[in-house]
């Protein structure tokens, strides 16, 4: 088996995070990674906005926890038993889960790929983070973190175009220590139709 696609098997998200950042070496490699995503007609639209300041993160990660209105786990329906999401849990405050580094895409608001081209960018992102041993969690709507004056404020404080919209976040940090890789679940193998 391939290095790749061993990293593919392994790679899971993470939602509890040691507070020591990453290291800039291994996130330069995931950043690079992120601008060799494939992107639509080789556009390259996709603006990486990395965030490392503690203070910041907190804030907008409890913005966008307060305006989130996911529906709670029950019994049967729930997002992770072993890290639980802000879905699965009320009393998980910070929506970015107190990760060191947060990267925040941002694509046009008026371009048909947008969230594909983030979804791209965050998929290498994802995998090379997990070969460096660093944890991530892919979050969506990423307006939402921004949705207030404070948010607003950091928008401008980070000179984003006002044709560009928050698609999604991107949460890296070094797993907690202690806490086990979450394990994978059993792939649905009759997701594969041939013909």
């Amino acid at each position: 088996m391939s290095e790749l696609m061993e990293t593919i098997l392994h790679r899971r998200s993470i939602r509890r995070f040691d507070t020591r950042q990453i290291e800039e070496q291994a996130l330069q490699e995931i950043l690079q990674a992120g601008l060799y995503a494939p992107s639509a007609g080789g556009g390259q639209r996709v603006i990486l906005a990395v965030c490392q300041d503690k203070e910041v993160n907190e804030r907008l990660g409890r913005i966008k926890r307060a305006n989130s209105n996911p529906r709670m786990a029950t019994a049967t329906n729930y997002v992770s038993r072993e890290q639980p999401s802000i879905a699965d849990d009320p009393n998980i405050k910070n929506a970015f889960y107190d990760a060191p580094t947060v990267i925040t895409m941002f694509a046009p608001k008026n371009f048909l790929f947008s969230a594909e081209d983030c979804a791209c960018v965050a998929e290498n992102m994802m995998l090379v983070a997990d070969s460096l041993g660093i944890g991530s969690c892919y979050l969506g709507q990423g307006w939402v973190a921004f949705s207030d004056p404070y948010g607003q404020e950091i928008l401008k404080k980070w000179n984003i175009r006002t044709d560009y919209y928050a698609v999604m976040q991107l949460l890296l940090g070094y797993p907690r220590e202690g806490d086990p890789h979450p394990t994978a679940k059993p792939r649905k193998t009759e997701r594969i139709l041939r013909f």
